[in-house]
């Protein structure tokens, strides 16, 4: 099966360069190199110029997750559960979830700056909602006959959410993660083109606005790698954690 797998992911890449080549070779136009070129520009910028961009655009988008999923996932389980809790929260939910958020950035950068708290910030406003909703709604759709059991032998909340809750609830708080993981590497992408000489973003917009159109597109490989590993990652962990799920 993994093979299988693997042997996917290299024939999409083979396919992805082919047509990039051709496109590059028919247009003839500096603004499409050639993957070729673009991949030796990678090789000999990677260490000494685009892995700190890289390094800082991971931690910015690492920390972002962690506390979307800690702050979203506990928020959510407990409106699941307990129905006092969501009638408190679920109005607050619903009112600020369709806002915008990316317009809520000149709002945060006046709060907390134009530095790394500003811009963590913004990714978990943006992904921590998916969480919550996520782990509600899977919650709230579990039977109510699954806990009997479990209460009638005296089972205490903390065991019910131990044996029932997070198990039921894991599979799909991975896939919030997952659609998280996306959402929040585009808004690094916007917050990094403010305030900052550092990150994904800055260097992919510093590089167009120089016409070095190769740094530009070496960025671009970066951030796709970025966000294909994050996405391996959840997949090892539902691999992990879900394989009754499978």
């Amino acid at each position: 099966m993994k093979t299988r797998s693997s042997v996917r992911y290299i024939f999409i890449f083979i396919l992805f360069f082919a047509l990039w080549e051709v496109g590059s070779a028919v247009w003839k136009n500096p603004i499409l190199p050639s993957p070729a070129a673009v991949l030796l520009n990678l090789k000999e910028k990677f260490l000494p110029k685009i892995a700190i961009h890289a390094a800082l655009s991971a931690y910015r988008i690492a920390a972002g997750l962690v506390l979307s999923v800690l702050i979203g996932s506990v928020l959510g389980l407990l409106m699941g559960y307990y129905d006092s809790i969501d009638r408190i929260l679920s109005p607050l939910i619903y009112f600020t979830y369709p806002i915008p958020k990316i317009s809520l950035l000149p709002v945060v950068m006046i709060l907390f700056g134009l530095g790394e708290t500003s811009k963590i910030t913004m990714i978990v406003i943006i992904s921590v909602f998916q969480v919550i909703i996520t782990a509600r709604d899977t919650v709230k759709n579990i039977p109510k006959e699954t806990y009997y059991s479990l209460k009638s032998l005296g089972a205490d909340d903390r065991t019910v959410f131990r044996e029932v809750i997070l198990p039921a609830a894991l599979p799909e708080l991975l896939t919030a993660i997952k659609l998280s993981a996306g959402t929040a590497a585009s808004v690094l992408f916007f917050t990094e083109s403010f305030g900052t000489t550092l990150g994904m973003g800055y260097l992919i917009m510093d590089s167009w606005m120089r016409v070095n159109y190769l740094d530009m597109y070496s960025g671009i490989l970066v951030l796709s790698l970025m966000g294909m590993l994050i996405f391996l990652s959840v997949d090892a962990l539902y691999m992990k954690f879900c394989r009754w799920k499978r």
